[in-house]
């Protein structure tokens, strides 16, 4: 895995079905300033990625590929964030966006999260079948993997909150 990090603290808890506010924005607040500039651009790729702009995602994964390039550790991720901006093929950018998300979401784990909920999602279907995670500020799923196709698809598998 790409963004090494040593410590692996995360707030885990099942998805929960008691909470109605699925559609509510979660306004994260990261104490690390650089973790939190790379959770941002992250999130502009992956609704480029819902929307299957495959412009927007290039021009956020080109940002995406200059944050993660200056953190260390994250010079590998940085690389596949490049592969993303580089395509213009939206198949080939989600593919590539399977890696980015796994490498984001253990950066991320280790990150100190000062407000706000940071959704893990997963869908079955992506990749073939083989899966696929992502990160969101919401708890709704809104599929990156497959757009307006199956932009429900998946489930919330994790929650990374404040301590």
């Amino acid at each position: 895995m790409a963004c090494n990090q040593a410590n692996k603290n995360s707030t885990e808890s099942k998805d929960s079905t008691k909470v109605d506010s699925s559609t509510v924005k979660s306004e994260v607040a990261i104490k690390d300033k650089q973790k939190s500039e790379i959770f941002n651009q992250y999130v502009v790729l992956k609704d480029a990625l819902v929307k299957s702009d495959s412009a927007t995602a290039q021009k956020s994964a080109a940002q995406l590929q200059t944050s993660l390039a200056t953190y260390k550790g994250c010079e590998p991720t940085a690389a596949v964030a490049g592969k993303i901006s580089a395509s213009k093929d939206l198949v080939s950018q989600r593919k590539d966006f399977t890696v980015l998300s796994a490498d984001l979401i253990a950066l991320l784990k280790g990150a100190e999260i000062e407000k706000g909920v940071i959704y893990v999602q997963h869908c079955p279907m992506a990749n073939k079948g083989d899966g696929g995670d992502w990160l969101s500020t919401e708890k709704e799923i809104k599929n990156p993997y497959y757009g307006k196709e199956m932009l429900e698809c998946g489930r919330v598998t994790e929650e990374i909150k404040a301590k």
